[in-house]
């Protein structure tokens, strides 16, 4: 049994007419996977919203179509891209005995108490999330990485650095252990080296502009 559940009803619409569906607040769906063919689907739409954000990709959702339960992930959600609203979502269908692929947010944490922290240095997150493989109950919703005990610029987060729990491994096996997720920067000293730099590109162009000898230019006899 998932945390999240939504009611999906069937639906013979499909094509450019889906916008009449959107009009009357719902939001069109597919269920890939299962017994048989994608299923065509829709939902509330404040109710739909409700659970992708608490569920995200990365956590079951408990499909209830026409009736019958399902348990389900989010694959894709397609969002307007001026009303940021939602008007599409792709559910895949999944078995609670077998291991599934989910996107997995990560999560940094105590950097405000890091001596990096009191030095004034900024941390730069490179990656935000990774797939990793479980089976639906197993699945986390947030890998999280204590950053408290980063101290100088050297110092970063690499996959090697993150905790999985008991039955979930990291989905991409070619991925390398070394990769950074997060390291550290100075911005106090890069912004005196853009300063410096903007400084010696202004000496240079002043030092390219014709000295004005107060000469006159000629005139041409006619």
């Amino acid at each position: 049994m998932s945390e999240y559940k939504l009611e999906l009803a069937t639906r013979v619409i499909s094509g450019k007419k889906v916008k009449f569906l959107r009009a009357d607040g719902l939001v069109p769906s597919v269920v890939y996977g299962g017994a048989g063919a994608p299923v065509m689907t829709q939902s509330p739409y404040n109710a739909t919203e409700a659970v992708l954000l608490g569920a995200g990709y990365h956590s079951t959702i408990d499909l209830v179509i026409d009736g019958k339960k399902q348990l389900g992930i989010v694959k894709n959600v397609a969002v307007d891209p001026v009303s940021r609203k939602i008007v599409n979502v792709q559910f895949q269908a999944v078995n609670e005995n077998e291991v599934i692929e989910a996107t997995t947010p990560i999560v940094i944490e105590n950097y405000e108490s890091s001596e990096a922290n009191v030095k004034h240095f900024a941390l730069n997150q490179a990656m935000e999330e990774i797939d990793v493989k479980a089976k639906p109950s197993d699945l986390p919703k947030e890998l999280v990485i204590d950053a408290s005990k980063m101290s100088d610029l050297d110092d970063k987060i690499t996959i090697a650095d993150l905790k999985l729990p008991k039955g979930v491994e990291i989905a991409d096996k070619e991925l390398d252990p070394e990769q950074v997720i997060a390291s550290l920067y100075d911005p106090a000293a890069e912004a005196a080296e853009r300063e410096a730099e903007s400084a010696d590109t202004t000496e240079k162009s002043a030092a390219d502009v014709p000295a004005d000898n107060g000469s006159k230019p000629e005139e041409k006899a006619e």
